[in-house]
C-alpha cells in the first residue's frame, strides 16, 4: 500500500485552466472516489496521477517519493480505463500475460499472479476464451485482472462501469468494493455518478471546474454539505432548495409559506437576510405529525415500485419540491398535500450558497 500526496496541482490548456491549485492527501490503503460534473477535470487530474498526462506545474508523491517528472511506466500505478482496452485476438490468458511478459517477469510468477486474479475475480473458466465472447461486466473483470496482475502500489479507475447497463453496474460495484477489502490496496475512483461514489467511497472529493469543493465521507457530505453544489451533487433524489428569509430570534418564511420558528438563533444571519434552506426528498412526509408543515400542490406522482416520488408545487409560490414516499401512491395533477419535516432535517444556506 502507498499514500499519495498532490501539492499545488495546476493544468492549463492553452493558458485555459482545467486544473486550478489542487492539493490532496490520499490515505494508504484508501477508496476515494473523485466525482463532479462533465468538464470539471476529474479525469485529466487522474491522467496526471498517472503521468498520461503532463502537470502545468506542482507535484505529485506516492510513498513519499516525488514522480512527477517520472513516465507512467516507472510510477507503480496502475489504470482501468471505462473501454476495458483488451486486445481482441488475444484469449483472457494472454491479455493478463501481456504486459508482465512485456517488462520479462519470469514465466513462473507469471503464472502464479495470473492464476491469484484469476480466483479472485472468478475468470478461472474463461481464460481461453477471446473478449468477443465475454459479456461486458466478464470483459470489465479482465480489465481488472490485468492491473491486479501488475502489483501496482496504486489502482486508478476511470469511470469503469460506465459503459455497462444497471443491472451489471450494480454487480461490478459490490465486485470492485470486495475487491478493495480482499487486497487492502489504494484505489482512485472517477466517476459522474454519486450513488457509485456513496456505495464505494471511504471518501469522496467534488470537484467543480477544477477546484475542490469538499473532501469527506460520504455520511459527512450528504448529511453536512459546504454549499447548495455539494448538497446538490450528493443524494438521489437530488435535494430540494427552497428560498427563504430569516427573522430575528430564529424565525424562517419558506416562499410564502407560514413562518417556522427554529429553536435557537443562528448567529450568522442577520434579520431579514435572504437565504436557502435545503431539505431531501427522502425526509419529508405527506400528512403526518412533524415539527414543521409546507402546503402544496401535486403536479406528478411517478411509482417506482415500493415506493412513489412526487413532484408539487409549494402554495402560494412558483417553486417546485419533490418528496419520496416509501408507499404506492397515486397523486393527480392539483391534489392538495400537507408537508411535514422536522427541524433536524433543514439545512441552510446564505445567499451566496454556502452552508450557514
Amino acid at each position: 500500500m502507498s499514500n499519495l500526496t498532490l501539492r499545488n496541482i495546476k493544468k492549463y490548456y492553452d493558458k485555459t485552466p482545467t486544473i486550478e491549485d489542487l492539493s490532496l492527501d490520499i490515505n494508504s490503503g484508501e477508496f476515494l472516489v473523485l466525482v463532479g460534473p462533465s468538464g470539471c477535470g476529474k479525469s485529466t487530474l487522474l491522467r496526471m496521477i498517472a503521468g498520461l498526462e503532463d502537470i502545468t506545474s506542482g507535484t505529485v508523491s506516492i510513498g513519499g517519493k516525488d514522480v512527477t517528472e517520472l513516465p507512467a511506466g516507472s510510477r507503480g500505478l496502475s489504470m482501468v480505463f471505462q473501454s476495458y482496452a483488451l486486445y481482441p485476438h488475444m484469449s483472457v490468458r494472454e491479455n493478463l500475460e501481456f504486459g508482465l511478459k512485456n517488462i520479462k517477469t519470469p514465466a513462473e510468477e507469471i503464472k502464479k499472479r495470473v492464476a491469484n486474479a484469476s480466483k479472485i475475480l472468478q475468470l478461472d473458466t474463461m481464460l481461453e476464451r477471446l473478449p468477443q465472447n465475454l459479456s461486458g461486466g466478464q470483459r470489465q473483470r479482465v480489465a481488472i485482472g490485468r492491473s491486479i496482475v501488475q502489483q501496482p502500489k496504486v489502482f486508478l479507475f476511470d469511470e469503469p462501469l460506465s459503459n455497462l447497463d444497471a443491472s451489471l453496474r450494480v454487480q461490478m460495484r459490490q465486485e470492485i468494493s470486495q475487491l478493495h477489502e480482499k487486497l487492502d490496496t489504494t484505489m482512485i475512483y472517477v466517476t459522474h455518478d454519486q450513488v457509485e461514489a456513496m456505495t464505494l467511497a471511504d471518501r469522496i472529493v467534488v470537484l467543480n471546474k477544477g477546484n475542490i469543493e469538499q473532501v469527506g465521507t460520504p455520511i459527512e457530505l450528504y448529511n453536512s454539505p459546504k454549499n447548495i453544489f455539494v448538497a446538490e451533487f450528493i443524494g438521489t433524489p437530488t435535494i430540494n432548495i427552497i428560498p427563504a428569509q430569516y427573522s430575528k430570534g430564529g424565525v424562517i418564511s419558506i416562499a410564502g409559506q407560514a413562518p417556522i420558528q427554529l429553536k435557537q438563533e443562528h448567529a450568522a444571519l442577520s434579520d431579514g437576510e435572504q437565504l436557502f434552506i435545503g431539505l431531501r426528498p427522502e425526509h419529508l412526509r405527506l400528512n403526518e405529525e412533524n415539527d414543521f408543515t409546507l402546503t402544496a400542490d401535486a403536479t406528478l406522482s411517478e411509482l417506482q415500485g415500493d415506493s412513489t416520488l412526487i413532484y408539487a408545487d409549494l402554495s402560494e409560490a412558483s417553486v417546485n419540491v419533490k418528496l419520496k414516499s416509501s408507499k404506492q401512491l397515486k397523486y393527480r395533477k392539483g391534489d392538495p398535500l400537507t408537508i411535514g419535516f422536522n427541524e433536524s432535517n433543514i439545512l441552510i444556506f446564505n445567499e451566496a450558497g454556502d452552508a450557514v
